[in-house]
């Protein structure tokens, strides 16, 4: 018995091949399947790529909302987190986790995302902070 190897770029070509839409059924053209293609609508396509600043916020703000309640962090990379987004993660949990005994947890994840917002501003000011992106 034969086995085939396949080296890694081989494989995810397969893979994507496999995933692919199937193709349209056979038949006779219809007006739907002749008409030009329009503008996308709201919905569709991929979304578009999230600038550093951003995905740095939606990152901190998740895991500053999980990190509230508990008493641990976790190992930053496996958050998917740069070291420089587990400073702000950790500062943002303080602060939230100073303002919840006093004022709640409304007020708390509403500090935390401000300031994360701003931290993950500065962070990102320039562009991507350092060339590894884990630091």
């Amino acid at each position: 018995m034969r086995f085939l190897v396949l080296g890694p770029m081989a494989a995810v070509a397969l893979y994507a091949t496999a995933c692919a839409a199937p193709a349209a059924p056979a038949g006779p053209p219809t007006a739907a399947s002749t008409a030009p293609a329009g503008p996308p609508t709201a919905g569709t396509g991929p979304p578009a790529a999230a600038p550093g600043a951003d995905l740095c916020t939606r990152l901190v703000v998740h895991w500053a909302r999980e990190a509230l309640d508990g008493d641990t962090y976790g190992d930053y990379q496996s958050m998917g987190l740069s070291h420089g987004q587990y400073e702000i993660l950790r500062d943002v949990v303080d602060a939230g986790r100073a303002v919840r005994r006093h004022q709640g947890a409304r007020a708390a994840v509403s500090l935390m995302e401000r300031q994360a917002r701003t931290a993950c501003a500065a962070r990102y000011r320039h562009g991507t902070p350092a060339k590894s992106p884990w630091s």
